[in-house]
């Protein structure tokens, strides 16, 4: 594919907000992440909240979106100057030349669980101001961006579990490609909930402790909320710029919720995006790994990792700095991919102590300068074997 700049890109997360909290804390090997104390659950985790979602207010002329996971897109969305940029933007092409393509998994379900607290004790019904449309629904997020700009142009939601906003990267490629469009705004939001907490706890999937990825003693996950955005656009990209350079992905449908344990999804999204962008394995510089720090998770994506780069490329998971933060994930990720183009520093993976020996990676515990990095690959591997990779570049 032709290398698509990110004129503008964004993150918040339990990091902090904007790209530069972002920036230094993965520089300094910070973890953002928390005991849970998220609203009632009473689980023994560990989570990645964002500070201050509850306090953020829409404004008026969208109040049909207020929910958890929509005031996290609103302040994500005022970061680093992103909101005027995609303004811009739509001056520039026009509100009909314009997509938006958002991944969620859970969307504002929150808003759902909060209302059936308010049922009627006669009839069951849920309070008439529930407005599951513009909350609950998986494309609320996507209605919501595309209202905060006035864009006219294609609008969609993707909700692959873990790799939806990795996914809309891809979606958003193929319709500039094909000259639907001229720019798109891409990324993801997930929030955090009770269905999710509970839920992931009763698969046994979370950690009583931060979360560990790679890690030879790695029991879990821990979860997280991130809005993270960035702003595609048809035309030739500026020195230093840094690019989308491919998209590949895979649906290999092994398990409802367990990877392929060769990680055959995997390699085969890897694979894809390397094609993509016309590269070779040896011209990557980086990988952020999907690294879940689950134990079937790791293990599938090192063998396949392996597969493709031997040990030859420095390899890292984030996630446990963040939290696993589902739908939101691949976009996150996708961000901090930037950043290492950016300033030429490979980011580290906080939490993780001693790297499994199973997994025979050039596996990163702590951040180290690339002043030459030029590439780099982003993991987002979602249940169902719904997989994706993406390859970013900078710009000569």
């Amino acid at each position: 594919m032709n290398p698509l700049p990110l004129t503008a890109y964004t993150a918040t997360s339990c990091l902090g907000a904007g790209i530069d909290a972002h920036a230094l804390a993965l520089r300094e090997g910070r973890s953002g992440l928390q005991p849970c104390r998220f609203e009632t659950v009473d689980l023994s985790t560990w989570v990645g909240e964002v500070a201050g979602v509850d306090d953020v207010a829409l404004p008026d002329a969208w109040r049909e979106f207020d929910c958890r996971n929509n005031r996290l897109t609103w302040l994500g969305l005022q970061q680093d100057g992103f909101a005027e940029r995609v303004r811009e933007a739509v001056a520039r092409h026009g509100a009909d030349r314009v997509g938006v393509f958002m991944g969620t998994s859970t969307s504002g379900i929150l808003q759902t669980e909060l209302a059936y607290r308010r049922r009627d004790p006669a009839t069951g019904a849920l309070p008439d101001d529930f407005n599951y449309a513009g909350t609950h629904n998986t494309y609320s997020v996507a209605a919501f961006v595309r209202a905060c700009f006035g864009i006219e142009g294609m609008a969609m939601a993707l909700s692959s579990a873990c790799s939806s906003s990795a996914k809309a990267f891809a979606a958003a490629a193929r319709q500039i490609r094909a000259g639907a469009i001229d720019a798109a705004v891409v990324g993801g939001v997930d929030s955090l909930c009770l269905t999710t907490l509970y839920g992931f706890a009763s698969l046994q999937l979370t950690s009583a402790q931060p979360c560990r990825p790679g890690d030879a003693q790695r029991d879990g996950i821990s979860i997280g909320e991130a809005a993270a955005f960035a702003l595609l656009e048809r035309g030739p990209a500026q020195a230093g710029d840094i690019v989308l350079r491919g998209a590949g992905e895979s649906s290999d449908a092994h398990h409802m919720s367990a990877p392929h344990p060769q990680g055959l999804g995997a390699l085969q999204a890897m694979q894809a995006a390397l094609r993509s962008a016309g590269v070779s394995a040896d011209d990557i510089g980086y990988i952020n790994l999907h690294g879940t720090a689950t134990p079937a998770n790791d293990a599938a994506e090192g063998l396949a990792v392996a597969e493709l780069f031997a040990q030859r490329v420095p390899a890292s998971s984030t996630k446990g700095a963040t939290g696993h933060t589902l739908g939101a994930a691949g976009a996150l990720e996708a961000v901090v991919c930037a950043l290492a183009l950016r300033d030429g520093w490979l980011p580290g993976s906080p939490g993780t102590l001693t790297p499994d020996p199973a997994i025979q990676v050039d596996y990163r515990l702590g951040g180290s300068a690339a002043p030459g990095l030029q590439l780099a690959l982003s993991n987002s591997f979602g249940f169902g074997g719904s997989n994706c990779s993406l390859v970013f570049g900078r710009s000569a």
